[in-house]
This record gives C-alpha cells, sequence and structure tokens, in this order.
C-alpha cells in the first residue's frame, strides 16, 4: 500500500509540474499576528524599535511525511528617519509533497508612514522577494519500476521533464491604518495586502506554465484592556487584555477564512481560532494556543507560544498542524539619530500602550 500510495503522489505531483494553467498555492500560519510580515508588508516597522520572529510549523505529520515550514523575520521601526515606517528582511522555507519539492523565499521590505491625526497612522509597504524552487525528480516512483510479484526491483525508464532548480523574483505590497483611543487602551489595525504582484511562472517545465496566483489579504483586528491601567505600575496593574481577530484571502481558485479571538493577563496566553478553506478542497479546523511573554528590562521582552490546529471537517482527512513561535522584542532600541521628520502620530504615552498592547499578542 505505501508504494501505490508513493506512485499516486508522484503522478498527482508530476501533472502540477507539467500541465499549463495550474495554480501554486502558499503556505499558511495559524497565528498571523506572530508573522505579520508574511501576510503584510506594510506592517514593517509599524512600531517602533526592532524585532525578530522564528516561527517553526509541522502539519499533517501522518502519512511519514508531512508539511514544513519556517518563517524567519526582523524588522526595525525608527521615526528619525524622514518619512520612514521602518526596514524589513523575511526568510521562508518549507516543503511540498514528500519532499519532492523544497521551496526558498528570501525578501525585503520598505514601508513609509503616513499621518492622519494624533490618534490614526497608516502605512504602505512594498516588499521585494527572491523565491528558489528546487525538485527532486530521482524520488519519483514510476510504474515501470514495479514487478507484479516482487515490488519495486526494476530500474527506472522515467526521464525528467524539466529543470532542477527554478530562481523566481517576485513582489508584494500592502497598506495598514492603525488607530488608538485617547486613554491608550484600546487599538486596533486594519490592513489589505497583494502578493504575487506579477503572477511569476513557477513551473518546472520548459514548455509550461504555471504562474503563481496573485493572492489578496485583508484583515483586521482589536485590542483593548478590561481597565485602564493606572500607570504606577504597570505589571502589578496589567488588565487583561482581548484580542479578536479576523483575516480573509483569496487566491487562485481558494478562499480562506480565519477568525478568532486572544487573550493576555500578567505575560500569559491563551487562545481560540477557526480556520476554513474553500475550493476544490475544502477544510474546516479549529486551533487552541498558549505562551508566555517574559519582560527581561523595560524594553527588552521574549515571548514563545504554541499552537494546535486540527481539521474538524473536510474533504481530506489530515493530522494536527504544530507550531511554535518565538519573539524577541527591543522597544527602545533606535539607529538613526538626528532630527528627521520624527512625527509623533500618537503620543509617547498612547504610543507605548499601543506598543504594548501589540506586544502582547
Amino acid at each position: 500500500m505505501a508504494k501505490i500510495y508513493k506512485i499516486f503522489l508522484s503522478v498527482a505531483l508530476l501533472l502540477v509540474v507539467i500541465i499549463p494553467g495550474v495554480f501554486g498555492q502558499d503556505m499558511h500560519f495559524t497565528q498571523f499576528s506572530n508573522v505579520p510580515l508574511y501576510y503584510n508588508p506594510a506592517f514593517t516597522g509599524i512600531y517602533t524599535g526592532a524585532r525578530v520572529r522564528l516561527t517553526s510549523l509541522v502539519q499533517g505529520p501522518t502519512p511519514a511525511t508531512g508539511f514544513n515550514a519556517y518563517h524567519v523575520s526582523a524588522d526595525v521601526g525608527d521615526r528619525n528617519l524622514p518619512g520612514s515606517g521602518g526596514f524589513g528582511v523575511m526568510l521562508n522555507t518549507d516543503n511540498e509533497g514528500l519532499s519532492f519539492i523544497k521551496n526558498f523565499n528570501l525578501g525585503v521590505s520598505f514601508a513609509a508612514r503616513v499621518p492622519f491625526n494624533r490618534n490614526m497612522i497608516g502605512q504602505v509597504g512594498i516588499r521585494a522577494s527572491w523565491i528558489q524552487k528546487s525538485i527532486s525528480w530521482d524520488k519519483f516512483n514510476s510504474s515501470d519500476r514495479l514487478s507484479e510479484k516482487y515490488g519495486h526491483v526494476y530500474d527506472s525508464g522515467f526521464i525528467r521533464s524539466g529543470r532542477n532548480v527554478l530562481n523566481i523574483p517576485d513582489v508584494g505590497i500592502g497598506g495598514v491604518v492603525q488607530f488608538v483611543n485617547n486613554k491608550g487602551c484600546l487599538s486596533g489595525t486594519v490592513g489589505v495586502a497583494i502578493d504575487h504582484l506579477f503572477e511569476p511562472d513557477e513551473s518546472f517545465a520548459e514548455t509550461a506554465k504555471s504562474p503563481i496566483a496573485r493572492k489578496y489579504t485583508g484583515h483586521a483586528d482589536l485590542v483593548f484592556s478590561v481597565r485602564c491601567a493606572s500607570g504606577f505600575n504597570a505589571r502589578e496593574d496589567d488588565p487583561l487584555k482581548v484580542n479578536p481577530g479576523i483575516m480573509v484571502q483569496h487566491q487562485g481558485n481558494v478562499n480562506e477564512f480565519q477568525a478568532g479571538l486572544n487573550l493576555t493577563n500578567y505575560g500569559i496566553y491563551f487562545g481560540a481560532w477557526y480556520h476554513g478553506v474553500y475550493g476544490p478542497v475544502n477544510s474546516n479546523s479549529a486551533a487552541l494556543s498558549g505562551g508566555y511573554r517574559y519582560v527581561m528590562s523595560g524594553s527588552t521582552s521574549i515571548k514563545l507560544t504554541y499552537t494546535y490546529d486540527m481539521q474538524i471537517a473536510g474533504t481530506h482527512k489530515c493530522g494536527g498542524t504544530h507550531e511554535i513561535s518565538f519573539v524577541l522584542e527591543f522597544v527602545n532600541l533606535h539607529i538613526f539619530r538626528g532630527s528627521g521628520d520624527s512625527y509623533r502620530g500618537l503620543s509617547q504615552a498612547k504610543q507605548a500602550a499601543s506598543q504594548l498592547a501589540y506586544a502582547g499578542f
């Protein structure tokens, strides 16, 4: 059965590789607040200081080889650079099928800050990426390798039908609006993004096209405190923060919807989310997450979260997804010095409150 399954998977993958008009799909993270630069380049430097994010995702560990993805990103926000939201860098790697195809994505992003008033700012961002895709043709199992009696015993007559490695340029754009109330205990973001703006070709076959479908993303979330902190002892007076959020995506013939709620108090996190995928293959899953944020100093903290995502309904049953995220924050880090256009769209107190609210999620 294992050999038959591998043959079936190989044939399916070969169809994806060589048939014209097939669109590729991007990987998906459950806790999108832990990988904001992946979904929208306008998040680059939206909060002052620097942040480093690492996320590991292991999806469907059964059968033997599942889908593994890794995300690393870092961004810096410094208002002393005229018009700047910030700079960022992002690295993603993942595998497809039984590791037949490996993807490597390296991108750099820049965001510009647009002030509206003292309680609202906007950012527009752009990301330029280099994508490398490689395929292992020798891992394909062709039917001519199998004996009806003894199984996998023959040398294959299979000849690879395309290139081994692809190098693809890619571009993404996005925009975000951030707002906060006068007391600083309610903040939110609303944003849209477009990835794969020019739909680059990722076909390994030299005579066929397989464009990466343009991806449209819309997202919104709120962070509010059940009680505004007094400010005398912020840590001991730390109120419960509630973070509802929603995200919708459209790519090719697939639509995705995600909604949920995160809670945090005294650095402890808990979240519950729903994720639906609607298209040729439908899937519905529910996820629970937990974590802790440790403040090492007034401006430096680390955050560790774990999320388990289990499919509850769908066309094809698969194993659960394990997602581990690590975030390192340096809130008061400044790189640029001088008297640049350092517009403070929010007052220092409001901006700090907004940063702390974001750091909690």
